[in-house]
Order: C-alpha cells, then sequence, then structure tokens
C-alpha cells in the first residue's frame, strides 16, 4: 500500500490533510526553517481532533543538527510533552560534528518517547555517508526515513533512495520527500519503490485582513498564509490508491 504523510504546518493544514485521505501527519512549524516543534497547545488540539496518525518534529530550531546540551534537553521535554499528550510517533534526528547519525544521543531521545515510533527526518540528508547512516538508523529502533536522496528534491535523489529502499530490504521504510507533488508522484514510485512518500501539499490562501496600510514587515507575506490544500493531497491519494 501507497501512503501519503503530509508536513502540516498548522492544526487546521492537519485537519485539512485528514479530511482528504493523508495516512499520517507531520506535525510542524515554521516550514520555512525546514519545521521546527509547534507548541505544546497546537499539539494538544491537533491530537484531540485528528483521528489519524500524528508525529511532530522534534526540532528545537533551523540550522544545522548538532545540538548542545540544552537544546537536547528541550528535546527530550518536548517528547515527554508529546508521548503525555497521546501522540504516535516524533520526528527527529541528530547528527556528529563529522556528519555522522549520533548514536548516542538518539538513544537518550528514543528512551525518551517511550514507545512511540520514530522518524529519522531530513537530517538524513547531511550524512557523509548515506549507507553506513541508513545501517545506524536501523540499529536505533527508528520505523523509517525521511530522505530526498541528498539532493534538493527526491525526484533528482531518486537513483540514491532506490539503493537505499533495496539496502533496507523491509528493515525500515524509505520515505521519499522534497518536490513530491502530483506530477512527481508517479515517477517517483517508479524509480524508488518506496511505500511511503512526504510533502508539505501547501497552496496559499488570502487573509482576511481589511486593513492592509501598514509599513512595518513584509506585506507581500504577511497577508498571505501558507496552507495545506486539500486539492493536492486529494490527488497524491489517488494516485497513491491507484498503485495500491
Amino acid at each position: 500500500m501507497i501512503r501519503i504523510e503530509i508536513c502540516a504546518n498548522s492544526v487546521s493544514s492537519s485537519l485539512i490533510a485528514q479530511e482528504a485521505g493523508a495516512y499520517r501527519i507531520e506535525f510542524c512549524d515554521n516550514l520555512k526553517e525546514g519545521g521546527t516543534t509547534p507548541s505544546y497547545g497546537q499539539i494538544a488540539i491537533a491530537r484531540k481532533l485528528l483521528n489519524i496518525k500524528l508525529y511532530p518534529i522534534i526540532r528545537p530550531r533551523g540550522g544545522d543538527f548538532l545540538y548542545s546540551e540544552l537544546e537536547l534537553a528541550i528535546m527530550k521535554a518536548d517528547i515527554e510533552h508529546c508521548r503525555e499528550l497521546g501522540c504516535d510517533g516524533v520526528v527527529f534526528g541528530i547528527l556528529t560534528a563529522d556528519g555522522d547519525v549520533d548514536k548516542e544521543r538518539c538513544l537518550e531521545l528514543k528512551h525518551a518517547a517511550g514507545n512511540m515510533g520514530l522518524t529519522f527526518h531530513r537530517a538524513f540528508d547531511r550524512c557523509r555517508n548515506p549507507f553506513q547512516a541508513l545501517e545506524d538508523i536501523i540499529a536505533l529502533g527508528f520505523e523509517r526515513i525521511l530522505s530526498s536522496g541528498l539532493e534538493e528534491n527526491a525526484l533528482k535523489g531518486a537513483p540514491l533512495i532506490a539503493k537505499l529502499v533495496d539496502q533496507a530490504a523491509g528493515r525500515i521504510s524509505i520515505m521519499p520527500g522534497a518536490g513530491v507533488r502530483p506530477e512527481t508522484l508517479k515517477e517517483l514510485i517508479g524509480i524508488t519503490g518506496a511505500n511511503e512518500y512526504h510533502t508539505t501539499a501547501k497552496g496559499t490562501v488570502e487573509s482576511e485582513m481589511h486593513f492592509r496600510d501598514v509599513r512595518t514587515g513584509s506585506p507581500q507575506e504577511e497577508f498571505v498564509i501558507e496552507q495545506t490544500d486539500i486539492n493536492v493531497v486529494k490527488s497524491l491519494v489517488q494516485i497513491a490508491q491507484s498503485f495500491s
């Protein structure tokens, strides 16, 4: 079965994705930063309203994936909140300064997660040796790896993703992400053989503000809101179901 995971930037986007048939939500804030951990309130309300699987991202900031002790403590606290709220899983990844998977710190976060599922996010695409990183992540007990194949989008990285799927041999799910849209999904399925695909499926909606005569900020961005597009999700789900 081909499944579609939506990277949702709000509770509203999560509900749109659910209505359109998404299998799972990766719940993020600050998509322009690559995704950071949503607030406790957002996660709590999302868990209350969603019937599909909910995996908040555990990432205290944008930038690299080398974290201080303080940042690690924040990540542990966020994971504990997700567990208490009944989330199905969490999404994180930690690297060493040399570009390897930080197995020791990832294991600490795994222990904090308890029985929740684990996705290793696109920190994987910053690893110096993806084939060794895959083995390390499998040994840590993750369910899946989100990857663009170390390229700017999954279609460019599809040949490497296919190799990772072969190497994984069913031990872990390799989930292509970045540039997954209705116009690319069929080709990605054909090349990679992956069973899960990750996308924001985002569009834009106009702000309902009437007063817009402001001189601060960026009015072009301030009055346009990014949100999951129900029609894009429906198209992706339809394509996935045609393969299933």
